[in-house]
């Protein structure tokens, strides 16, 4: 697609082409709904075993929380096709959320269990 301009009889036509953005089609949300499936199916597999892995069970849960929020940031919301300044707004907000959690997590002295 191109918008064309023409001010003035007899002036120079000026082109710009737009920014060819490919976007996902209905096969590759199929494939990532698939996806964040498999990881929640492991998040309550991981539930079941949580005695077995002893201090490693939060920061396990914790990284496949910050796997599927990023999956489904940048697929269902379009952050991957769109303006990377929008994907920074969204990574601050991680990193500030993250830091809030592990400050609470902290405080009450949830990893020296």
């Amino acid at each position: 697609m191109s918008d064309v301009h023409v001010d003035e009889p007899g002036a120079v036509v000026e082109e710009h082409a737009a920014p060819h953005v490919h976007h996902p089609g209905p096969r590759e949300y199929v494939r990532i709904f698939f996806i964040l499936v498999a990881i929640t199916a492991l998040e309550v597999a991981i539930y079941f075993v949580r005695d077995t892995i002893g201090g490693w069970f939060l920061p396990i849960l914790f990284g496949l929380m910050i796997s599927k929020f990023t999956i489904v940031v940048l697929w269902y919301m379009h952050l991957k096709f769109d303006d990377r300044r929008f994907a920074r707004f969204f990574v601050m907000g991680l990193a500030g959320a993250t830091t809030l959690y592990l400050v609470v997590l902290l405080t009450l002295k949830t990893f020296l269990d």
